[in-house]
């Protein structure tokens, strides 16, 4: 009897050694993150992208900190779903692991993911922008200037901005991963954000197994080895059942 396309793919994650895994906005959706897109009051006045600027936070840096807070204050509601938890689970279970995030929110971090790559950087670290102290603040009181506790500098949030070039180390960290890897899994993503959306082509062409879970199609869908739709937090688990 075949085995079914859930069944395949767990067989597959048993064997691999070398795993590499990459999540998008839609592993965190099921954990009730908001995408930001559909802000109210206040917020109805701007768009992400005028706020989330290296220009935005000169020209007014308590906007764009009253921003970020209020963000930090709903996803301080949310917790890791069996999705997160499961990827935790792989990582224990494979011999080499790598999960790379375009996500922000950090609820990896909280599932306790270890070997994970923040590509676009983590809401809940900050950093200086005079000594470039970089370190982990929960507080959802923060001033609306936050100074650095290192040196008394204006304190910004630790997120890759529109008009940023994403950290070289991590990045070249991912596509290592991507390209040494048995089997990748692409989960929640839709393929499109560059450079992350390429891992997969890279995984492929290296020889990996790869695996993608999304709740719909997406440009990765007729390139990769098993297309699983549905939610991330039904299928990841059943992966690992194996």
């Amino acid at each position: 009897m075949q085995p079914t396309p859930i069944q395949a793919a767990a067989q597959r994650l048993a064997q691999a050694q070398k795993v590499a895994v990459l999540t998008g906005a839609g592993i965190s959706a099921e954990s009730g993150v908001p995408t930001f897109r559909g802000a109210d009051g206040l917020w109805e006045q701007y768009r992400p992208e005028d706020l989330a600027t290296p220009q935005a936070f000169a020209r007014d840096p308590e906007l764009v900190w009253r921003w970020y807070q209020w963000r930090r204050e709903l996803i301080s509601r949310c917790a890791p779903n069996p999705a997160h938890r499961a990827l935790k689970d792989l990582e224990y279970r494979a011999e080499a692991f790598t999960l790379i995030t375009q996500n922000v929110d950090g609820l990896h971090r909280l599932a306790g993911s270890r070997n994970l790559l923040e590509v676009h950087g983590n809401l809940w670290m900050v950093r200086c922008t005079a000594c470039g102290a970089l370190y982990e603040e929960r507080s959802l009181e923060l001033s609306p200037r936050p100074a650095c506790r290192e040196c008394g500098g204006l304190l910004r949030p630790h997120v890759v901005w529109f008009g940023e070039s994403l950290d070289g180390r991590i990045l070249d960290a991912a596509w290592r991963a991507a390209a040494g890897c048995q089997v990748m899994l692409v989960v929640g993503t839709s393929a499109v954000v560059q450079p992350a959306a390429g891992l997969a082509s890279v995984a492929k062409q290296a020889g990996a197994f790869v695996i993608e879970v999304n709740l719909e199609p997406t440009p990765n869908s007729r390139e990769v080895d098993l297309s699983l739709m549905g939610k991330a937090g039904e299928i990841l688990p059943q992966l690992l059942a194996v």
